[in-house]
């Protein structure tokens, strides 16, 4: 590192809608940054050609700026260091990767993914650790650039010791020892030319300067190879820091299964951003006085880093609707809030999204807000007996349901020719007529057995909301067992492999 200077960056992924464990990562970094009068970068790693999306990568930067961080570096806003999209330099991670061939830290691979997918299943039909198992290391040059004038593809993979062990250490914690042999053979660069995250991310955070990283704890298995890099390299590694991950109230990780995990959702059900801001900087770490309600500045002002706990903060989404509350109620006089209602969702651009929908179903302006008041709730209030009355019987609905949701998640385009082709591929599976099916989507999407299209409205409430309330309905009637769960999963995979 060549720099005295603190920096800090924050690397999403554009692959999808803002998690909240990396909104918490963001904050962290920012807070970090900001107490140590150093720097903040973003940086956007899009080497995953098929999932990252340009719109992926907007949304995410403009619900930082709802959240209210703003960033000395990056994508949008420049900087000495750029380009800031990692597929906008290929050409850097190319040489590097080449300079460690030259320097014998790695070496070409030329196994293809039938041969791969075959050593990991006798890999786990003898118990031992998944990795690669080093066929290729001892090529020669010669042979190299034979089998490449065949034509053969190959991805470039780092030696990694096969001996002793590697202290990782931690701003947290005591240095954590990890033995080589655990550490696979990562491949550095693919047969596309583009990097792995393994590369990128350790050249980037060098040429970059970044003196700290600080990201969640899931990353300490792969850190080995990141000081690893920093050695072929002969370069000085930042001081790393780990954060704990967020759980869910069983204490499992953070996951869209069992809680809704997007900014996106938390945005559009109506909690302030500086009250989730607020409450993400409870996740793991107090205020000095223990005070519950503070100002981003506040938090700059007391941030300690060695002060985060390492038990994993239950995200608690009660607690952050109580905090939300106290926001709206104590920092927000009557023309603020006002303003707020507006902003949120009583604009003209949300309005006139659904108004064409509903103006053609009432005789009365009065009708209007019966029928479109789901379009301004977070979770419809259902039960049990709202569903009842259609054709479809309990275990049937639950499955149904379950379908339905894990199809729209993998959904990346959100529009209703892409929503229509997801439930109907889950009917035709299930043998359901499509008035039948729809009938228990219309109560858990929009409260009620009658509204406007159910699927226009699903466009309109976006992805992260319908999922939500898919997920509300879902506990209302009953979700399937562990073991049903199981089951449904293989026949997803069959509705899955039948729309790609």
């Amino acid at each position: 590192m060549t720099s005295s200077r603190v920096r800090v960056r924050f690397a999403p992924s554009p692959t999808g809608p803002l998690h909240m464990g990396g909104v918490r990562t963001a904050l962290y970094n920012y807070l970090f940054a900001k107490k140590h009068g150093g720097d903040f970068l973003i940086r956007i790693e899009d080497t995953d050609q098929v999932r990252s999306t340009r719109a992926s990568e907007e949304a995410i930067l403009k619900s930082l700026r709802w959240l209210g961080l703003e960033w000395d570096q990056g994508p949008d806003v420049g900087g000495p260091h750029g380009p800031y999209r990692q597929s906008e330099r290929g050409d850097i991670y190319r040489g590097y990767a080449d300079l460690l061939i030259e320097k014998g830290h790695a070496f070409h691979c030329f196994c293809t993914s039938d041969r791969l997918d075959r050593l990991r299943r006798e890999q786990k039909l003898n118990s031992q650790p998944p990795g690669y198992d080093g066929l290729c290391s001892g090529l020669s040059a010669t042979e190299v650039a034979d089998r490449h004038a065949k034509g053969e593809a190959s991805v470039i993979r780092m030696h990694v010791p096969r001996e002793g062990t590697c202290n990782v250490p931690d701003m947290l914690r005591d240095p954590i020892a990890i033995d080589w042999k655990q550490v696979d053979m990562q491949v550095l660069l693919k047969s596309d030319g583009m990097p792995s995250y393994h590369l990128a991310n350790v050249v980037d955070d060098h040429l970059m300067e970044i003196t700290h990283v600080i990201r969640g704890e899931e990353w300490i298995s792969s850190t080995p190879k990141h000081i690893l890099l920093y050695q072929y390299f002969e370069w000085d590694a930042p001081t790393f820091c780990h954060l704990p991950l967020l759980r869910n109230a069983d204490k499992s990780k953070l996951s869209k299964r069992k809680n809704p995990t997007s900014i996106d959702y938390y945005q559009r059900i109506g909690i302030l951003p500086e009250a989730l801001m607020n409450y993400l900087g409870m996740m793991g770490w107090t205020m000095p006085n223990g005070e519950e309600k503070f100002t981003l500045q506040e938090m700059i002002d007391n941030f300690d880093i060695t002060r985060i706990s390492l038990g994993g903060p239950v995200f608690d989404v009660a607690k952050l609707s109580w905090l939300n509350g106290r926001y709206i109620r104590e920092s927000l006089d009557n023309q603020q809030f006002g303003q707020r209602l507006q902003e949120w969702a009583f604009n003209s651009d949300y309005i006139s999204q659904f108004l064409p929908m509903v103006q053609d179903r009432v005789e009365l302006l009065s009708d209007v807000a019966p029928l479109a008041a789901f379009f301004f709730a977070g979770m419809p209030d259902v039960s049990a007996e709202d569903f009842a009355n259609n054709r479809i019987d309990q275990p049937t609905m639950s499955k149904l349901l379950q379908l339905v949701l894990w199809k729209l998640e993998t959904e990346r385009n959100w529009d209703k020719e892409h929503v229509m082709a997801d439930v109907k591929a889950v009917g035709d599976h299930m043998g359901l007529k499509l008035k039948d099916m729809l009938a228990p989507i219309f109560v858990a999407i929009t409260g009620s057995p009658r509204s406007v299209s159910v699927l226009d409205a699903m466009v309109v409430l976006g992805p992260d909301l319908t999922r939500g309330r898919l997920r509300h309905a879902l506990n209302v009637v009953g979700a399937p067992s562990k073991k049903q769960q199981k089951e449904l999963e293989k026949e997803f995979q069959q509705i899955a492999a039948f729309l790609d």
